[in-house]
């Protein structure tokens, strides 16, 4: 037995190790071509290896930000059997490609948030470029050691930190925007209270108007709906502000071409424009869902799980959605210093903004969608049930809190990062379904302590009575069997006592949400900005000491 159990595991450990090596050939495989590509085509071009070397370090960035961040997007909808692994890794990697190169934003800021202060540089280009390569690196080893560790952190916070270090490294203290480091620093609470708060109201808006019905089905078909259209005004709003600044021009001009339709063009989407998109296609879907349902609910059973399948559709739509707008959003924390590299290289100095090529945009796209499929499911899969049970109706929660929070902290000027919320979610309705449980239980608990109360009242009944009979010391049949009676009595009493009060002790200690989830996923964004910065710091003296 033990020699069948030791080959299995051996075949299991060579079949993992070929897996891994394979991920690993088609990763390398990717960057060097990116590094080719690059370095050919920038032959021409002085210091074409840097900027050859900087694209390497860009896809492998790509592919870390697609391993750690798009979990947030599909996790819960793997974890609550909306759709399988393999199904949501293509609709994100699909979604996320077509996010960042369609509306991927068209200038990139070179220091992300306004970081650190480029005039420290005095207009030289090679400390520069060495800060934003020792950023870019930095950052990227930080998430490939985060996914390794199955912590989601924030590849914002991350780049942030990278940007940081290495421009202290370079020019000092003073090139730091502190006030800015401040407010990044205030996301940390910001974004996952937030988060968690709009999931977990969602959650008992939900549960309330349906699940905790007695005639779910009817309540389904009232109120589904409303919930699903809900969704399309945050998701259409949310993908205008967050996704469509690219292309918004185009995206006016054809819509001006339409019957009684008049678009003020600007630069970029404002709120209201974004909102009445919402509310139209929100209308539409409530008549469209009301429709489906009011067709499905004679096949529906009336329980939780029938529920739980109308909101599996909504779900992987959200799903899709999220994907394209994260794409959108954060490639540019893979090609920022990219862009920033490539515009230093290319015209010899440093601008505070810079376009990027198509070339340096498809290394983005490529790359996250690559990492996703690559190395994507130990995130999703933490994210989807290492930290809390889902079903469909919480990651639609969860799903719902994601684009409403934006919204509303893009709006307020608030710093949050998109894998705070999201797991900030699904913290969220972990903590309500614990209050609801315990809720739950209150009733239960009471009950089981008037138990305690009304068999220690027979307790001391029986064992009076017993005293009374033994006192007359009779060796009367009838009373010894009484007394016999008694015992019996008095020892069912006792294990009563003692079950009601392992009920009461068990309730109180139900949780939901693993608490070491919460530490380990806690310390990895405290130390993301300090520890992505150290490294940062530590790769500039490098490459500088190699360079110069």
């Amino acid at each position: 037995m033990e020699i069948q159990t030791m080959k299995k595991l051996e075949k299991e450990a060579l079949k993992k190790s070929g897996t891994d090596f394979t991920r690993l050939g088609f990763a390398l495989f990717f960057m060097i071509g990116v590094l080719t590509f690059s370095f050919l085509s920038n032959g021409g071009i002085s210091n074409n290896m840097f900027l050859a070397v900087a694209a390497l370090i860009g896809a492998y960035m790509a592919m870390n930000i697609g391993a750690n961040d798009v979990a947030n997007n599909v996790g819960p909808a793997v974890g609550s059997k909306a759709m399988t692994l393999t199904t949501a890794i293509i609709i994100a990697a699909i979604f996320e490609a077509a996010g960042a190169i369609i509306a991927g934003g068209e200038v990139v800021k070179t220091i992300k948030k306004g970081i650190i202060d480029i005039s420290a540089f005095g207009g030289n280009s090679d400390p520069f470029i060495w800060a934003m390569m020792a950023a870019l690196l930095a950052a990227a080893l930080w998430l490939n050691f985060a996914t390794m560790m199955r912590a989601p952190v924030s590849t914002t916070h991350s780049i942030v930190g990278g940007v940081m270090g290495a421009g202290i490294a370079a020019a000092g203290f003073s090139i730091v925007s502190w006030t800015t480091m401040a407010k990044i620093a205030a996301s940390w609470v910001i974004s996952p209270v937030l988060g968690g708060v709009i999931a977990a109201a969602f959650l008992f808006s939900i549960k309330k108007s349906i699940v905790f019905k007695d005639d779910k089905v009817k309540a389904a078909k009232q109120y589904v709906p409303i919930f699903v259209a809900i969704m399309s005004l945050a998701f259409v709003t949310y993908l205008t502000l967050k996704g469509l600044k690219k292309i918004w021009p185009q995206v006016v001009e054809t819509l001006n071409m339409l019957p009684l339709v008049a678009i003020e063009m600007t630069k970029k989407p404002t709120l209201s424009t974004a909102l009445i998109f919402g509310l139209i296609t929100a209308v539409v879907v409530y008549f469209f869902v009301k429709a489906r349902v009011s067709s499905n609910t004679t096949t529906l059973e009336n329980n939780k799980a029938s529920v739980n399948t109308l909101f599996t559709i909504p779900l992987i739509f959200a799903a899709a959605l999220l994907s394209f707008a994260h794409g959108a959003n954060d490639v540019a924390n893979a090609i920022g210093p990219l862009a920033a590299i490539n515009d230093a290289v290319v015209n010899g100095g440093i601008s505070s903004k810079a376009s990027i090529p198509l070339w340096v945009m498809g290394v983005g796209a490529l790359g996250i969608a690559l990492g996703l499929a690559l190395y994507g499911p130990k995130l999703i899969k933490t994210v989807g049930s290492e930290i809390t049970e889902l079903d469909q109706i919480r990651a639609f929660s969860i799903a719902m809190a994601a684009a409403i929070t934006v919204i509303i902290a893009s709006q307020l000027g608030l710093p949050v990062s998109s894998t705070h919320i999201a797991i900030g979610g699904v913290f969220g309705v972990g903590f309500l379904r614990e209050w609801l449980h315990l809720n739950d239980m209150g009733r239960t608990i009471e009950d089981d302590k008037q138990a305690i109360i009304d068999e220690r009242k027979n307790l001391h009944a029986y064992s009076a009575e017993l005293k009374t009979l033994e006192a007359k010391d009779t060796k009367a049949q009838e009373d010894y069997e009484r007394i016999v009676e008694l015992y019996k009595f008095i020892a069912d009493e006792e294990k009563q006592i003692k079950t009601a009060k392992k009920s009461i002790k068990k309730s109180k200690k139900v949780e939901f949400v693993k608490r070491e989830a919460i530490k380990k996923i806690v310390t990895a964004w405290v130390v993301t900005v300090p520890a992505a910065a150290i490294l940062a710091a530590v790769l500039f003296y490098m490459i500088k000491g190699i360079m110069v």
